[in-house]
């Protein structure tokens, strides 16, 4: 009988001739199924196959009598027919009917077998019993691969056929279908199948390569069906986790990961694009437009894509040391395009609030599971961050909502953040409180425009906007307010580190949550800080900004000792020493207790005066002016806090050096020397308080200094004090015989390069 004649027999056989035949005819069938080269009689044998003969074989039979000899050739014939269609797709055109009727042909061939494969899942879940992987091993690997090439083959539909999509476009439609049903039936089938501790090596490998050909296969539909994207995630999700025990040690986890992580972001992007296009068309944000759908559609789908990531970390977190680098950096990614961040796009509040609380709120436990889990925390701590721009902000708010979440973790889990690496073996990390400080300070940018932030939430409800500074701050202190004292020694370094560096911002943030330790603590602990910061204002060397940071950290602290710590100070730093002058310089002497203060400040003067004398005898050597400089801000100090309260012997003592001291005053080393500059401003702010008191002799002379000082362009500084001094002289009453240099309105006017008449008239009046 020839193979022609046989296959027109069987097509009119009934069910029951086919059952009773199956044995003699099945063997028949599969040879010819494998001799035949012809597309359309392969496809024909395979039909009657799997449609008339299939349903008659035993589930424990299905593999080895017929999946196992059939489903190989059906990978390749599929194979062949989509590289006909692309050898013969260019010369593709609407009059060309013969190839458009080939390759129509082919295309339809390719359907009928994801029909078939269909046709074959469908049987195998008819069957009651349990289904073991042994018994369908050859379906699911031939399914995911034509699979695999149905979808790229339709994602790549409008590039291949460029422009001629209209002549094929019923046909690729039903293909797509056809493999959407193919793979939820596949999906459904696998779902029942289940492998317990008697499972063998060969179906744990299996179900790993079911696993990641699904996982290869969400990469490319992506973008082709939302509905089909996130089942098929939801099936590799579900699978891997039900069969944990078995394949945690073969599933890529890394390649999992950074495919919700793609999609995640993908997803999140999205959302944003369409609230920014939203925004500038000016719709309603209550309408039920086709944009607000699609909108909430891509935002339901994101935090799916959230809540999957986050349960996934969960489960598999031991594996996941690769993926962290990817993790951390999804996260800064999503929020440096989500306001309030200079690089996020301008979308309304309404969105901007959905979007934070469907899918930014969702994110929030990824960051909870992470934390106990060393890679992730030397990933986010490492030393060298290698950020764009856009990510430092991020980084920042991180790092901030780390501090939130480690006051309620265990001990190990602070020792990780807190500590920084202890050991060379370690991989380096920094403390979580210096890795916040070096961030704060990068984010210039957000510091400067300034971006708000949210405040902290009250009675349910979140405060005003605020600065970056105040939200660092706020949550900081919190964070200090709860830390256990074993960790205060790298939060001090941490503080000191950053209340030196050169940026100011970064320098008050740390004098900020410096004092709110000193203030939540003991006043034991008060005294110690003060008492440090008090050694660091003796070692520094000269003027410099460090001083500037140290003194003004000295001056907040200071306020809050107390009373007895206070005397203890003044016994620890005596005033009547020369050498503690520097730092009595800058200790706000009003804080004393009235009898404290008045012998305070006698000791100051008494001691700061022999210092200015001495130098004056010995030879005003410019080295040792530093000295003096400090004296005479000491002593200014002492007449700022005190005002009229000073005492009459020392306004003499005082007025007589600084007569002394502005007939030493030399012109020409002013600009030159930023010691005399120095001496030169604090002169004037001292001649400012004691100008009632001042012998009138000696303000020609510091008016002569000052015209001299015209042609040249002097500090700010000078000049600001320059104009204090000249206007204090409004005040007294000079008599006739005492000349002042001519024209000395000019002195004035020119001081504020000025010279216009109203201006020198005011000041003549003063003068």
């Amino acid at each position: 009988m020839s193979q022609a004649t046989l296959l027109e027999k069987v097509t009119e056989w009934s069910v029951e001739t086919c059952r009773q035949e199956l044995g003699s005819v099945l063997p028949k069938l599969l040879s010819m199924y494998h001799r035949t080269s012809d597309w359309d009689e392969c496809i024909r044998v395979l039909k009657i196959l799997t449609e008339m003969f299939l349903p008659h074989l035993n589930l424990a039979d299905l593999e080895e009598e017929c999946f196992s000899k059939v489903l190989p050739k059906v990978d390749k014939v599929f194979s062949d027919l989509m590289e006909e269609i692309a050898s013969q797709i260019g010369g593709l055109t609407s009059q060309n009917t013969e190839l458009r009727a080939l390759l129509r042909n082919a295309l339809q061939m390719m359907v009928q077998v994801l029909e078939t494969l269909s046709g074959c899942v469908r049987h195998v879940c008819s069957f009651e019993e349990s289904l073991a992987l042994d018994t369908i091993r050859s379906l699911p690997s031939c399914i995911l691969k034509v699979l695999k090439n149905t979808f790229q083959y339709c994602k790549e539909s409008e590039t291949v056929y460029n422009g001629r999509l209209s002549l094929v476009v019923d046909l690729l439609q039903a293909l797509f279908k056809e493999a959407y049903s193919l793979q939820k039936g596949l999906m459904e089938l696998l779902d029942r199948i289940s492998l317990d501790s008697s499972a063998t090596e060969e179906d744990a490998c299996d179900m790993v390569i079911v696993i990641h050909s699904l996982l290869d296969i969400c990469s490319i539909i992506s973008n082709l069906d939302i509905t089909l994207h996130a089942n098929t995630w939801k099936f590799i999700i579900k699978q891997s986790i039900k069969y944990q025990g078995l394949l945690e040690e073969r599933l890529r986890h890394s390649d999992i990961v950074c495919r919700l992580c793609d999609d995640l972001l993908a997803s999140f992007h999205s959302c944003m694009e369409l609230a920014e296009q939203m925004k500038q068309s000016g719709a309603p944000e209550s309408s039920q437009s086709v944009e607000r759908k699609f909108f909430q559609k891509t935002a339901k789908m994101c935090r799916f894509f959230a809540n999957t990531l986050v349960h996934y970390i969960k489960e598999f977190k031991p594996y996941l040391s690769k993926s962290c680098g990817r993790l951390h950096h999804l996260y800064l990614q999503m929020y440096s395009k989500f306001p309030p961040s200079v690089y996020a796009p301008v979308i309304s509040d309404a969105h901007c609030n959905e979007i934070n609380s469907v899918i930014l709120v969702a994110m929030d436990p990824l960051i909870t599971h992470l934390l106990p889990f060393r890679p992730f925390a030397e990933v986010v701590l490492a030393e060298t961050q290698q950020f764009g721009p856009e990510l430092v902000f991020p980084q920042c708010l991180l790092l901030v909502n780390i501090m939130d979440k480690l006051p309620s973790l265990p001990e190990e889990v602070l020792n990780l953040w807190f500590q920084g690496s202890q050991f060379h073996e370690e991989t380096p990390r920094l403390p979580v409180f210096q890795a916040l400080f070096l961030s704060f300070q990068q984010c210039s940018t957000e510091r400067a425009v300034p971006i708000l932030v949210p405040g902290v939430m009250m009675n349910g409800q979140a405060q005003s906007q605020v600065t970056l500074h105040q939200h660092a701050c706020v949550h900081l202190s919190a964070c200090i307010a709860s830390l256990p004292p074993a960790y205060f020694p790298q939060l001090e370094h941490t503080l000191l580190t950053a209340l030196l560096c050169p940026d100011a911002q970064t320098a008050l943030l740390a004098a900020d949550a410096w004092c709110f330790l000193v203030r939540y603590g003991t006043a034991e602990l008060c005294q110690h800080h003060v008492t440090l910061v008090s050694h660091l204002i003796k070692s520094c060397p000269g003027d410099c900004y460090q001083l500037s940071q140290l003194t003004f950290l000295l001056r907040r602290m200071f306020v809050m000792m107390t009373p007895n710590h206070q005397i203890e100070f003044v016994e620890k730093f005596s005033s009547r020493e020369p050498q503690n002058l520097c730092i009595w310089q800058h200790v706000p002497l009003r804080e004393f207790a009235l009898d404290v203060r008045k012998r305070v400040e006698d000791d100051i003067v008494k001691s700061a005066i022999p210092v200015c004398t001495s130098w004056l005898d010995g030879g005003c050597k410019l080295g040792q002016l530093e000295k003096v400089n400090t004296a005479l801000s000491a002593v200014l100090s002492v007449f700022r806090d005190s005002g009229d309260a000073v005492e009459e012997a020392q306004l003499q003592a005082v007025s007589r050096l600084l007569a002394q001291l502005w007939m030493r005053m030399s012109v020409s080393q002013v600009l030159s020397q930023p010691a005399v500059q120095c001496t030169l401003r604090l002169l004037l702010l001292l001649s400012v308080i004691l100008v009632q008191s001042m012998e009138p002799q000696v303000l020609p002379q510091a008016l002569t200094c000052l015209s001299s000082l015209l042609p040249l362009k002097c500090p700010d500084d000078i000049v600001l004090a320059a104009l204090d001094f000249l206007a204090s002289l409004g005040e007294i009453f000079l008599p006739p015989e005492i000349q002042v240099c001519g024209n000395d309105h000019h002195v004035v006017a020119n001081y504020l390069g000025c010279e216009s008449e109203t201006c020198i008239k005011f000041f003549h009046q003063l003068i």
